[in-house]
């Protein structure tokens, strides 16, 4: 069952139970035009190397009339002629640094980066086909810290240490919770939905996005089990709040998509579960938090390392991120921001409790979040590259419903 460039020995092996492999390889270690022998004990052997032989495209070569006689073909130029219009997808090695190019070709189909495409393949085209739209420079880090960092939600979050205090507190949790849960559920839609526009020649992209996807899916699941451990129903969503989340729901553009649920709402969401964790009224609840903010703040590294690679790039594309902000607090000028059952119950939350001296210290510790989640904004903002007065005005129109 060896082989060489001009012979192939297939044993006993037939045709049609593997032998054909060892053909092609000796028909691919040949030259155009150049004899392959084929020996073998097939009683078989000369009928099925026959049809084999015009299948693929080469000569047959009937034998001399002589009982010692060897079968073999001649190799034809089929097999060059389909591969004759093959592209390679990308750099040959996908591991070279050059690997990624600067634009898909949709002739590549789905294929991975640096594999050879056969003519003929259907083309994909979707509407993330440039490096510059999605890339960063630090991305396949990033994904590898991602893959890293996944968690069980059974294992890692203590579910027997949770809250028995207080009823006010607890509906204050339950309030916030829905209002994270309903938050999540809008960024897995939007993560999911970009996943699925970027060419998969941007593979680390596609499956950061995807990735994001499921830890907002992991995040709506611990908030959920968490919000119903000693109620049966969730608090309330107001329509202010679901119109916030609806304009990062059309925003039809992954850079500026990226700006205001990544860099912006993410971001701030990051502060928010801090502030939650350090609030927490119990050891469950804080491993919540913190587990979910490690995933968020990903997403937010994500947003700024793409966004200040395409800004580096492209400075001009900066006015249509400040249009992107400026549009959303125009589409939301109308509206109450932030759910009123939401502030109060981080009020509570923070505060403890319902006596006077809480609700001033739970005020002021939720006066203290917003200044924080503004610097904050401002000055990831003043990294992509705006001046600090206009970082400082665009944080500002930031909607007030946080996300």
């Amino acid at each position: 069952m060896t082989f060489g460039g001009q012979w192939v020995d297939l044993g006993a092996l037939p045709i049609d139970r593997g032998g054909g492999i060892l053909l092609r390889r000796a028909a691919a270690a040949a030259q155009p035009g150049e004899r392959v022998e084929v020996r073998g004990s097939d009683p078989s052997l000369a009928v099925h190397l026959r049809a084999w032989a015009r299948r693929e495209g080469h000569r047959w070569e009937e034998p001399p009339m002589t009982a010692q006689a060897a079968l073999a073909f001649v190799r034809g130029d089929a097999a060059d002629a389909r591969r004759a219009g093959s592209t390679l997808a990308g750099y040959p090695d996908p591991r070279h640094p050059g690997a990624v190019a600067e634009r898909a070709a949709a002739a590549w189909g789905i294929a991975p980066r640096g594999a050879e495409v056969e003519a003929g393949a259907p083309p994909h085209t979707v509407a993330l086909m440039e490096k510059c739209e999605c890339w960063a420079d630090d991305l396949p880090a990033l994904l590898r810290h991602a893959l890293a960092s996944q968690w069980n939600p059974q294992e890692a979050i203590p579910w027997d240490q949770s809250h028995s205090g207080s009823e006010e507190v607890e509906s204050a949790l339950v309030q916030i919770l829905t209002y994270l849960i309903e938050n999540e559920t809008a960024a897995l839609l939007i993560s999911a939905r970009f996943a699925a526009q970027v060419h998969p020649h941007f593979r680390e992209a596609m499956q950061l996005l995807a990735l994001q996807s499921a830890e907002e899916a992991r995040h709506i699941e611990v908030f959920t089990q968490r919000a119903t451990m000693r109620h049966s129903r969730l608090g309330s969503s107001t329509a202010g709040g679901q119109a916030s989340l609806r304009t990062l729901l059309e925003e039809p553009r992954f850079p500026e998509s990226s700006l205001l649920l990544s860099v912006l709402g993410e971001g701030t969401f990051v502060d928010l579960l801090r502030f939650l964790q350090e609030h927490a009224p119990d050891t469950c609840t804080a491993t919540i938090m913190r587990l979910a903010a490690q995933d968020e703040s990903r997403h937010v590294a994500f947003g700024m390392a793409h966004l200040s690679r395409m800004l580096a790039i492209d400075p001009s594309r900066l006015p249509l991120l400040e249009l992107a902000m400026e549009r959303r607090h125009a589409a939301l000028r109308d509206t109450a921001g932030l759910n009123e059952e939401v502030f109060e119950s981080l009020v509570v939350l923070a505060g403890g409790g319902l006596a006077p001296a809480d609700i001033a210290r739970g005020f002021d510790s939720v006066a203290h979040l917003m200044k924080q989640m503004h610097a904050g904004r401002r000055r990831r903002l003043e990294t992509l590259g705006f001046d600090p007065t206009r970082a400082d005005a665009l944080a500002g129109l930031h909607t007030r419903n946080f996300m």
